[in-house]
């Protein structure tokens, strides 16, 4: 894959120029210089609970928050995304790891049948940059998830546009999580409303947009309906949601054409790397590097995995 370079960088407008340098320099490093994202998802410790981490088919290692860190710090990544909370808890440990902290966050205990999601912000950029100032740990961006259709989307729509000016006036790269949920929600992955839901992304200005890949209804294959999110997104880069544990090979296949046919920027891969024991955690994580950031193709990524 074509490496990127400072001039190749696209800085918006709301990033002033007195941190221009800043803004591209963090795009370069938490892209690899691809301009595509591997970023690891280690969110899920408030999201899904200890549903992620402990039970049936899960190493027993991957109850503890630190198998994230060392899983990061051993594999090569864009970016280690997860709350301030545990950075800062383990961040002295793993000083070298490029950090992306996570302003948001909910349990899955009250469903949509209860009440539309809403996920409040945890933390303000001052907090933010503080914490980055103190720790000296290297963190280049921020992460917010809209639940788009929800009763209270207004409400996240406004955090999400606050968090990215303020981030980008800081030269800090952002990444929004956009999920199409709520009772007014008949299809979360209809392939036209996630294309709508990356429209949403670059209207708030996000450098980066994650989402579920679309579900076919009538046969096409989903790398090829994400055509219609990704021009929809314009210069706001799409990812994809690594989304639940799936086996090895289908998911390295289909990570493979939702770049190459799709026509996304990237992955936010966690459980299909986390909850696996740690050597072959690591495997996986590079394996998904090559496709993301080295554009390896499906073969010598799953050669990666399997140590070959």
């Amino acid at each position: 894959m074509k490496k990127i370079s400072e001039r190749d960088v696209l800085v918006p407008l709301d990033v002033p120029r007195a941190v221009r340098d800043e803004y591209i320099q963090n795009y370069l490093k938490i892209t690899q210089n691809s301009g595509n994202l591997m970023l690891f998802a280690g969110d899920q410790k408030i999201e899904h609970l200890n549903d992620d981490f402990c039970g049936k088919g899960i190493p027993a290692d991957d109850n503890d928050p630190e198998h994230l860190f060392k899983i990061a710090a051993g594999s090569r990544i864009g970016v280690f995304a997860t709350q301030l909370g545990l950075i800062a808890r383990y961040g002295m440990d793993y000083p070298q790891l490029p950090y992306l902290i996570k302003m948001n966050s909910k349990t899955h205990l009250v469903k949509t049948e209860q009440e539309d999601p809403y996920s409040g912000q945890l933390y303000d950029i001052d907090q933010v940059m503080e914490f980055k100032d103190n720790s000296g740990l290297d963190i280049l961006g921020i992460g917010y998830t809209i639940y788009l259709g929800s009763e209270y989307e207004a409400d996240m729509l406004t955090e999400a546009a606050q968090l990215i000016y303020e981030a980008h006036q800081n030269g800090l790269i952002t990444v929004l999580w956009i999920y199409p949920r709520g009772k007014a929600v008949a299809d979360e992955k209809d392939s036209h409303l996630i294309a709508g839901a990356t429209g949403v992304g670059a209207c708030l200005n996000s450098d980066f947009v994650k989402v579920n890949a679309p579900k076919s209804k009538d046969g096409t294959d989903s790398a090829v309906l994400l055509k219609e999110a990704v021009t929809a997104a314009g210069r706001t880069k799409v990812v994809c949601a690594g989304g639940s544990s799936a086996a090895t090979a289908g998911f390295l296949k289909e990570l493979y054409n939702q770049i190459k046919i799709g026509g996304v920027c990237g992955n936010a891969t966690g459980r299909n790397i986390h909850q696996k024991p740690l050597e072959e955690a690591i495997r996986m994580c590079n394996a998904v590097y090559a496709i993301t950031v080295e554009g390896a193709d499906y073969d010598a990524a799953l050669k990666i995995y399997e140590g070959k």
